[in-house]
């Protein structure tokens, strides 16, 4: 039933004065409580739901064979990070005894044992696809992935040979005895757990870590033989096989014991809490804090312990007592353990079972006019957007090259946030350093999982001389922004790079993001302002074209749906397309549902997370959801409103969730120039709107379908349609 507020739904009786029979007057119609929890999708459910769509990818055989183990993979470790993170996050909410209900009503303990319930169904179907579908559609291509019992002897020697050789050296088996207590299992570790028994008779437990340094498959493919008959042709692949390492590992444990009996070998792999606990405001120094808290990662609370089926429960007793794990915290599975590692498969030399590689464009406006034009003069030329991967990222780091070498370049200041372990946009920077720049970059040493990365590129700008910023207290930078300064003549330019993904050539490859340059003068002055503020003492409260988190993001974005709810309240059709990867800020959502009463067409693109409901009677009946789970991962943030037919577009860094908006610098900054605006609306948001391939349509229940094909529909596929255009403009 939809919630109201007390009383609204009930009709009255007014007796009129004249005495004559009383009528009946209907009151107007219920006005939905939007605060109730019945209107809000749990945030935990909503993210696992996201791992069914990557699952959906895997399990789809119009997707090429290993595209198919790529997106089991990604599965696999987006529950190993679900756990580490979300689970273990609720967990100390539980055992802190903190019982703050979350929008949808729900307690901590009683997310946790929906997730369980989820979580387990979902572990099952991808090993389902693992087992039923891919290793069966491999084998048939000639990629066989066998166990080590069915192997050949000629494989076996193989394999053997391997362990002797390779595997052997790098093993370091631990006991359990009064005098060796339980050793440290490490976070995310594929271990055997094993029950020796010496020549005394005695059965003694010890574990053993299967090396995640070494490729989690061993090739054991026999060469093939010459063709049988005169005349037939060979294979254009050879046949290839492969046995799972820990497989090989069991089958050669006597190497490690020698003189005792293997009685029992069991893998189980853990998942610790991973998130890092760091007390800024006691913390001398951020750096160090965080090295100290990655090293105690290692050592957080089990939250998860993966056993197979076969495990018996008097070894999982021993697993259960020592690691410290409550019954609930146990997930039995059919193996493989540790699912993300099926990746080790992908880079086979196999290129009729994957994508098609396409190279990306090179938009019109950076082409050189001239022998004296550079990346400066487009830029003087006209503001330039770039979309990737269809456009290359190439010119972001030319960017950075040419202004580390320019004689007239004063300066370069820049955000971090991920940027890898090769990154040519670091090396631009110490290249900047080396030809005398000012230099200044604001690392993100929080950005999770990437903080071990980070630490080395800001000790590496710092060895050089650059002044590098950690970041502001209580506050994640998440923006992405390059400020260039430079002379010219008698005066000072800024040229701008802003985006929505991160500085990182290898995800720029793989992720929807888009990239904007200018030397627009207000928004060069937004950028000076944003990095007085990050770097120094700031009480700015305004800005002139950037929309600023934690500073004026909120109230703009608030302010600017306010403004399409009260277009349409005049008579002028609403319209307001978001993409995001997560919608969870309540007020927001709140808002959304305002606009979608008052009559404002509202469609959400929405990757991951999304808590809000569609397409309820009276509250949501004028919103669509639709979720694009592709080729690339999309991570792109563009945010339209019609405004009367005055269009405006924001992209940037800022997801819709209290994180972004109220924890964390990001930026939003407008495009206004109106091919650009029409090329967003036209060729991304409109394309996405209208996949019917890859596109799922949220349910009100939070559940998704796929949008599917009309009768004599073509079919469109958004980022295939996207990469054909950018083909098409290179070649134009």
């Amino acid at each position: 039933m939809l919630p109201t507020t007390a009383g609204a739904a009930k009709k009255r009786v007014r007796p009129r004065a004249s005495g004559k029979t009383a009528q009946v007057e209907a009151s107007p119609s219920p006005v939905p409580n939007l605060d109730s929890p019945q209107l809000y999708i749990n945030r935990e459910q909503s993210l696992l739901q996201f791992q069914w769509r990557v699952l959906e990818e895997a399990q789809d055989p119009a997707n090429p064979l290993l595209e198919r183990v790529k997106f089991l993979s990604i599965v696999g470790s987006n529950l190993d990070e679900f756990f580490m993170v979300r689970v273990a996050g609720l967990k100390q909410q539980v055992d802190a005894g903190i019982y703050e209900l979350s929008p949808d009503g729900a307690a901590p303990s009683g997310q946790l044992e929906a997730i369980r319930a989820e979580a387990t169904r979902l572990m099952a179907a991808a090993r389902e696809c693992l087992w039923r579908d891919l290793i069966p559609a491999l084998a048939e291509q000639d990629v066989r992935v066998l166990d080590y019992k069915n192997l050949s002897q000629a494989q076996r020697t193989i394999a053997d040979d391997y362990f002797r050789e390779v595997v052997f050296p790098v093993l370091t088996p631990l006991a359990l005895d009064p005098g060796r207590p339980f050793p440290h299992i490490s976070n995310l570790s594929l271990n055997l757990a094993m029950l020796i028994r010496g020549k005394d008779g005695e059965e003694r437990f010890a574990r053993l870590k299967v090396p995640d340094t070494l490729p989690q498959f061993v090739k054991v493919s026999v060469a093939p033989a010459a063709p049988s008959r005169p005349g037939k042709r060979a294979k254009a692949h050879s046949p290839q096989a492969f046995v799972w390492l820990e497989q090989v590992i069991a089958a050669n444990l006597d190497a490690l014991f020698p003189g005792m009996e293997i009685v029992e070998t069991h893998p189980f792999h853990i998942t610790r809490d991973a998130d890092l606990s760091i007390q800024e405001l006691e913390a001398d120094d951020l750096l160090e804090e965080i090295e100290e808290s990655i090293r105690q990662r290692r050592f957080g609370t089990v939250v998860r312990l993966k056993v197979t089926e076969e495990m018996p429960a008097h070894i999982l007793e021993i697993l259960i007592s020592n690691l410290e794990v409550g019954e609930l915290d146990v997930y039995r599975v059919r193996g493989p353990l540790g699912l993300s590692r099926v990746r080790h498969l992908c880079p086979i030399d196999r290129p009729d079972l994957k994508d098609v590689p396409f190279v990306p464009a090179i938009p019109s406006a950076l082409e050189p006019q001239s022998k004296e034009d550079d990346i400066f003069s487009a830029i003087r030329r006209e503001d330039i957007l770039l979309h990737h991967p269809f456009d290359s990222f190439q010119p972001v780091v030319d960017f950075l090259r040419k202004a580390a070498r320019d004689p007239d370049v004063l300066a370069i200041k820049m955000t971090l946030y991920r940027v890898g372990r090769n990154a040519p946009v670091v090396e631009a920077l110490l290249e900047a350093m080396e030809w005398g720049k000012q230099v200044a970059v604001l690392v993100e040493l929080k950005a999770r999982f990437d903080e071990e990365s980070n630490i080395e590129w800001a000790r590496a700008l710092e060895e050089e001389g650059v002044h590098v910023v950690y970041g502001l207290l209580g506050l994640k930078i998440h923006a992405k922004v390059a400020l260039v300064v430079r002379r010219e003549g008698e005066k000072i330019r800024r040229y701008v790079h802003l985006a929505t993904g991160n500085y990182n050539t290898v995800t720029a490859h793989l992720y929807t993001d888009l990239g904007f340059f200018t030397c627009d003068e207000d928004i060069g002055a937004d950028a000076t302002d944003l990095f007085n503020y990050l770097t120094g003492y700031s009480a700015k409260t305004d800005y002139r074209k950037l929309l600023v988190a934690p500073i004026n993001l909120r109230a703009r974005l608030q302010m600017l749906i306010q403004r399409e709810i009260e277009h349409q309240q005049r008579g002028e059709q609403g319209h307001l397309i978001f993409k995001f990867n997560s919608l969870v800020d309540k007020p927001i959502i709140k808002m959304l549902y305002e606009a979608s009463q008052a009559g404002v067409k509202v469609d959400l693109l929405v990757r991951g997370i999304c808590c809000l409901r569609p397409g309820i009677p009276g509250v949501s009946d004028n919103i669509r959801v639709i979720s694009v789970v592709g080729r690339f991962l999309e991570h792109s943030r563009i945010y339209y409103f019609r405004n009367g037919g005055e269009e405006e577009v924001y992209m940037g860094s800022a997801d819709l969730m209290p994180r972004n908006i109220n924890r964390r610098v990001e930026v939003l900054f407008p495009l206004e120039r109106r091919e650009h605006i029409r090329h967003i609306r036209d060729e991304v948001l409109a394309t996405c709107l209208a996949d019917n391939v890859k596109a799922r349509k949220m349910q009100s229940d939070g559940s998704y379908v796929r949008v599917g094909r009309a009768d004599g529909q073509p079919a469109l596929e958004s980022q295939a349609w996207l990469i054909r255009r950018a083909k098409a403009r290179d070649s134009a």
